[in-house]
């Protein structure tokens, strides 16, 4: 008789959470980030939809269809990225994603704790304090067993608009986050092994908006695209 080592951890699964302005933003102003910080729907990528987003802007997540034609996209781009090191940021932070369906959380957390100056006093500084000398396999270790984060993920994930799905149904939708670092624009997704620099800002929001256009173009026929901002709503 043989026996096993495989000491493989159970899958962890939650619900997905909707891309949905209002269910964020009552996230983070439940948990500690000032009411004057927000997130608003961005409408499209053309110049009178742009500048409708309130400035400054912190962050922007973006909900695009997992496909054929992305998956080919990482694939050689992480190929890439293996042979190009790039020059990051020591200040920016990644988490890794260890949990089906949490890439929502995930780039809420990656847009909050990239913006220290609107992380307030509640929840998510408490995750950044504790995490903020980890690696990024062990920040995901962390959320793993962090409670009270995957009991506002569901609370949360059971609120939205459009009916709550089921937590074993598949989602091939995924989630990344756009944030700006010592001049530098990164896409962080905790799928990935690293961030993902795009080089020098000279307007977050263009600059980010001309990212996500790249991300329809590999996949035009379909339209399962959405963006959000983080933006100061008041002074």
């Amino acid at each position: 008789m043989s026996i096993s080592n495989d000491t493989k951890k159970p899958e962890i699964r939650w619900i997905p959470l909707e891309s949905n302005p209002d269910v964020l933003t009552k996230i983070i102003h439940d948990h500690g980030v000032s009411r004057k910080w927000g997130f608003v729907d961005i409408f499209g990528f053309d110049d009178d939809a742009l500048a409708a987003i309130p400035r400054p802007t912190a962050a922007i997540i973006f909900l695009f269809p997992g496909s054929p034609a992305y998956d080919d996209f990482r694939e050689k781009d992480e190929a890439r990225l293996a042979l190009n090191k790039q020059t990051i940021s020591e200040n920016v932070i990644h988490f890794k994603q260890t949990i089906t369906n949490a890439c929502g959380m995930m780039a809420l957390l990656h847009s909050l704790s990239n913006n220290s100056q609107i992380n307030g006093d509640g929840l998510f500084k408490r995750i950044f304090d504790a995490t903020r000398e980890m690696t990024y396999e062990e920040r995901g270790e962390y959320l793993e067993s962090c409670s009270e984060l995957a009991k506002l993920h569901h609370k949360s994930a059971c609120s939205g608009q459009s009916h709550t799905p089921d937590i074993d149904d598949s989602c091939s939708n995924h989630y990344v986050s756009f944030v700006e670092v010592d001049g530098d624009i990164y896409e962080l997704d905790g799928g990935r092994p690293l961030p993902v620099s795009h080089g020098k800002c000279n307007d977050f929001v263009l600059d980010t908006a001309r990212i996500m256009k790249k991300f329809i173009e590999r996949d035009p026929n379909d339209n399962k695209y959405s963006a959000i901002a983080l933006a100061k709503l008041e002074d």
